[in-house]
């Protein structure tokens, strides 16, 4: 272990006690996405109290600290992200939203401005070649429509928070990003480095169009939108094995509207929809036979199915473990790591997919949680292995990738294949819906 790992080491252990506070009053007060005001305003004042200088309202709610290093190079961006998600159960719900931090949010801001204080401590900043932009980002966690669309008439265009930094400029001289999450796959070990490759999807709604009657004495004379949208729900279950199982293919549904009286037949029913795969073109396909499922379903009992199409998350690009990363774990003998493999499979969707699509993302994931995600039994049962573990590995990382040069970070940055420029992302975003 060298000098400046030892001096990032103990910068985030003598702040130990600040940064479980942190992560214990984040945990308290979650907010949904693209309105998570406090949380940034408490990001932003410890970023502040590291001496640095952070913008804020970016998206909404963003906030941005750079840490410029001693000598020119590439600029690293800590990620983390600011919202909660929808879980009124939860033991920790916020009583005014009903948001939770059961999707361990609060852990990548304690990492975040863990890294922070570690890496602006005397003597460790000045060993960088390049800068390390600490990053947090609003609407992570899924926006519904609705919002969506009160959110598009007050300038936020896209639909999650790292989607609508790219259009906004937010990443623009970012080289390469470092993100990290509580586990989302089975992992016996503490940490598990690399990218896991994560499904992408899309999001639909369909109105299915039919003609109201009596349902007692003139059926005959309507055309039932339910029974258009259940032969449309059975059409895409039998697509079932038209998919490949190597892309992880999921679709789920609800009916959000089903008709108006019992004894009237059902002349419009409202249908949501995310179509979920692990490729750009799969999920293409999916979308594409998901489309042709509801048409054809409703043509055949005399309905129209009118399809809106809204912008997803983009499938996160897998890669294996980087050599910063596995540098960075071999600092903490105390953990127990293993590599990410291909083949390994997140079926979620998270906005880091469309950051992977424009930049290289460096991921790592961590323990020290029990309980299924997003659920009211989710909790943190390990507070190092869950708040401090994650910050030390972020700030050495980030250490590791601008250290000598940044040799680390330009092997990564040679390494990696965009698949969108911004402006070529851009469109594509708008193209899809």
């Amino acid at each position: 272990m060298d000098a400046v790992e030892q001096k990032i080491l103990a910068a985030v252990d003598a702040q130990r006690e600040t940064l479980l506070a942190f992560a214990q009053d984040i945990g308290a007060h979650a907010e949904p996405g693209f309105f998570e005001t406090r949380t940034a305003a408490r990001v932003a004042e410890l970023l502040r109290g590291c001496g640095l200088s952070p913008q804020t309202g970016l998206a909404r709610t963003g906030v941005k600290a750079v840490l410029q290093g001693g000598t020119p190079g590439p600029c690293a961006a800590v990620i983390g992200e600011l919202d909660g998600i929808l879980c009124p159960a939860h033991p920790a719900a916020n009583p005014e939203n009903g948001v939770a931090h059961a999707c361990g949010h609060n852990a990548q801001l304690t990492a975040l401005v863990g890294a922070a204080l570690a890496l602006s401590a005397p003597g460790v900043a000045e060993a960088l070649s390049g800068s390390v932009a600490f990053f947090a980002v609003p609407a992570e966690e899924y926006v519904p429509i609705g919002t969506r669309q009160a959110l598009q008439k007050q300038g936020v265009e896209f639909c999650c928070g790292k989607s609508e930094l790219l259009r906004t400029g937010g990443f623009d001289g970012v080289d390469l990003a470092l993100t990290t999450h509580v586990h989302m796959i089975p992992c016996e070990s503490d940490l598990l480095l690399g990218n896991v490759a994560c499904n992408g999807f899309t999001s639909k709604t369909v109105v299915f169009h039919g003609k109201a009657a009596h349902a007692a004495t003139a059926p005959h004379a309507g055309v039932n939108a339910l029974n258009a949208a259940a032969l449309a729900l059975n059409a895409v279950g039998l697509l079932r094995e038209t998919f490949r199982e190597c892309d992880t293919v999921r679709i789920h549904t609800n009916i959000r509207e089903g008709g108006a009286a019992l004894n009237v037949v059902p002349e419009t029913v409202v249908m949501e929809a995310m179509v979920r795969a692990a490729t750009l073109e799969a999920l293409d396909d999916a979308a594409r036979k998901f489309d042709r499922a509801c048409t054809h379903a409703a043509e055949a009992l005399g309905a129209h199915a009118e399809i809106l199409t809204y912008q997803g998350y983009m499938p996160v690009r897998p890669a294996p473990a980087d050599p910063a990363l596995l540098a960075a774990a071999a600092a903490l003998p105390g953990l127990s790591a293993q590599c990410a493999e291909p083949g390994m499979q997140n079926i979620a969707s998270t906005d880091v997919g469309d950051l992977s699509q424009v930049i290289p993302v460096v991921n790592f994931t961590h323990g020290g949680t029990a309980g299924a995600l997003h659920s009211a039994d989710f909790a943190v049962t390990d507070v190092d292995k869950a708040y401090i573990a994650p910050a030390k590995m972020m700030a050495l990382t980030a250490y590791h990738l601008l250290k000598d040069g940044a040799v680390l970070a330009r092997r990564t940055m040679d390494g990696f294949t965009p698949v969108f420029t911004r402006e070529s992302y851009i469109e594509t975003v708008r193209r899809q819906g």
